[in-house]
């Protein structure tokens, strides 16, 4: 199973959790990508404290590298 860095309410540091989370089974014709990297920045700051609102519960790291297909 992965893991992510989530949280479900808004706020400081102090609300994001590492959890398990299920990633399902690729449709036809899509690919399932291994994140080796991802890129934590001002934008993840800004979900979390809600000043850019987003759906509960979400998680950090809008931007990966190193994508590989597994």
């Amino acid at each position: 199973m992965a893991r992510a860095i989530r949280f479900h309410e808004t706020g400081g540091p102090e609300v994001l959790r590492w959890e398990a989370v299920g990633v399902g089974q690729p449709a036809p014709f899509e690919v399932r990508p291994r994140h080796e990297a991802v890129g934590l920045n001002f934008a993840d700051t800004c979900f979390r404290s809600s000043l850019h609102p987003l759906p509960l519960p979400s998680g950090m790291g809008v931007e990966a590298a190193r994508t590989s297909r597994i």
